[in-house]
């Protein structure tokens, strides 16, 4: 096919070559990643982090649940790391998955699920009943606590005893409002920095999706469901160590973090 958009993406001032065309998913997948760093610059340590939790509970070939998918960036990163790992993949996203099931098209490894997380029957949708981890990141707080709530309910009846659900997200702590403001100021100049730079942005990022006739009819049912962005919350990661215990996990505790953003992990 011949290509439908061609520009030069940059995150971090790093540029990235694109040019999309219409079987080019891998193209997508990694301007969705160098998006995403513009925000994360340490996105790869967290999902590094993740994996090794994922191996030391579960071993190297576990059964995982991508929960709010996106792209498949954890379960490309999983699948390199842990080649017997096998994923099911689960989002709302129309655009997201058409991305993340054209990159991993032919992969038996992986399998992905449209459903919404809000609905109390989207379990039913999984192919598997239970699963050694559960990993998501950047991603649940589109959701308000009480919703979160009833989700790491659900999720505690599907990770099998003894397995692990981890949950990388912008968890700021509220004891600390001036560190919270300076860390914020700081990353927001380099985030402006690397804006002036090149780095394309979100918005950005969507408006391109929405200019590729392949990506243009999903994209507009995404903004259909979702809006223009998540009126969810952030609560801290004790709010969500506490929550996930009350659930039924075990125990729960933060494996990672940031100035404003941890890891927490629930272990059945």
């Amino acid at each position: 096919m011949g290509v439908v958009c061609s520009r030069v993406l940059q995150a971090g001032g790093v540029p990235v070559t694109e040019a999309v065309a219409q079987a080019d998913w891998q193209a997508w997948q990694e301007s969705w990643d160098r998006q995403q760093e513009w925000y994360l610059p340490d996105r790869e340590e967290r999902f590094r982090v993740m994996v090794d939790m994922v191996e030391a509970v579960a071993g190297p070939e576990p059964r995982v649940l991508d929960l709010a998918c996106g792209t498949g960036s954890i379960t490309d990163r999983l699948l390199k790391r842990l080649p017997g790992a096998v994923s099911t993949g689960v989002d709302l996203d129309p655009a997201l998955l058409a991305i993340a099931e054209g990159y991993f098209a032919g992969e038996d490894r992986v399998r992905f699920v449209r459903a919404d997380l809000k609905d109390p029957r989207w379990t039913a949708k999984l192919p598997y009943d239970s699963y050694d981890a559960v990993l998501t990141a950047t991603a649940l707080h589109w959701l308000h606590s009480d919703d979160l709530a009833v989700l790491y309910g659900q999720l505690a009846g599907l990770v099998r005893e003894g397995g692990v659900f981890l949950n990388a997200d912008h968890m700021p702590d509220p004891a600390t409002p001036r560190l919270n403001a300076a860390d914020r100021a700081q990353r927001h100049a380099r985030m402006d920095a690397a804006k002036a730079a090149g780095a394309v942005d979100w918005k950005e990022w969507w408006q391109l999706a929405a200019a590729d006739p392949v990506l243009a009819g999903p994209t507009a049912e995404r903004f259909e469901i979702y809006g223009e962005h998540a009126d969810g919350d952030t609560p801290s990661a004790e709010w969500h160590a506490r929550t996930l215990r009350e659930a039924g996990f075990g125990e729960a505790r933060t494996v990672w973090a940031s100035p404003s953003d941890a890891m927490v992990l629930g272990l059945k």
